[in-house]
């Protein structure tokens, strides 16, 4: 599980959800730029087409996809579909299942595939460290419209009631050497709102960033990636590196920021 959180899940930067049941959709993002593509059974299906979305899905992940992963969310805990959701998928084996509004770590199913569990109420923000470690989790996604609900706060409150929240979930997912993903931009004609946000996010400490919809990609793989200035100041340092504390460029590094600089180089080539 480590190296697969640090060699694939650490580099996503864009985490694009789909309706599994718009055909339509679903093509058309086999070819986009998403770093992940998560193929949705929960918010975005009605109820009539459950059924229909779930094989869809399933046959989906087959496919020839740009993403690097192709995930399912699977309806939750208590829903009428989880368990036939559960079922289907602990016999389709994809790479990656997303699991919504986990609030404890008996919320987790067994399916004996990676999952990203979503913390969504606050139970689950308190709860966080535990499902972050708990079996086949490898990260969490911050339920930010949830969130938000739950928390009471005005629709135009800004993200300023969600600071300690949103770096609760990064802090439990790095104890537990997992990756964080920021929630969505509800705002779809806003790209510089919505890198905006992803630098804040990163700023943060999240790797990527959940989007409902294509045109959000390229803002968020922009905003998540590392700039030119940041790639120079990274190669420098590693070429100048020579072990132990050393002063570079008017400071003092170390290993940990050689190892910093790698990761960052590692982004930056994806």
């Amino acid at each position: 599980m480590t190296q697969y959180v640090s060699e694939v899940l650490g580099l996503v930067r864009s985490a694009l959800f789909l309706p599994a049941s718009n055909a339509r959709a679903v093509a058309k993002a086999q070819g986009l730029d998403c770093d992940m593509a998560i193929l949705d059974l929960e918010d975005a299906v009605r109820p009539e087409d459950k059924d229909s979305a779930r094989a869809a899905a399933i046959d989906a992940i087959g496919g020839e996809w740009k993403a690097r992963i192709v995930a399912i969310r699977i309806n939750g805990t208590g829903s009428a579909w989880h368990d036939a959701d559960v079922a289907a998928l602990r016999a389709a084996k994809p790479a990656l299942v997303v699991v919504p509004k986990v609030e404890r770590v008996a919320d987790l199913p067994a399916i004996g595939v990676p999952m990203l569990a979503m913390i969504e109420t606050p139970l689950g923000v308190y709860e966080a460290r535990a499902i972050a470690e708990a079996p086949d989790v490898v990260g969490l996604i911050a339920g930010t419209n949830d969130l938000a609900a739950e928390l009471r706060l005005p629709p135009e409150a800004g993200r300023g009631g969600l600071t300690l929240a949103l770096q609760s979930i990064v802090l439990a997912a790095r104890v537990a050497g997992g990756v964080a993903l920021d929630g969505v931009y509800n705002r779809l004609d806003d790209p510089e709102g919505l890198e905006a946000q992803c630098i804040e996010g990163r700023a943060l400490g999240f790797d990527g960033k959940t989007l409902i919809h294509p045109n959000q990609i390229e803002p968020c793989n922009r905003g998540y990636g590392p700039g030119d200035a940041e790639i120079e100041e990274a190669q420098a340092l590693i070429e100048a590196a020579t072990g132990g504390a050393e002063r570079f460029r008017g400071r003092m590094i170390e290993a940990m920021h050689v190892a910093m600089a790698e990761r960052l180089l590692a982004r930056a080539r994806r």
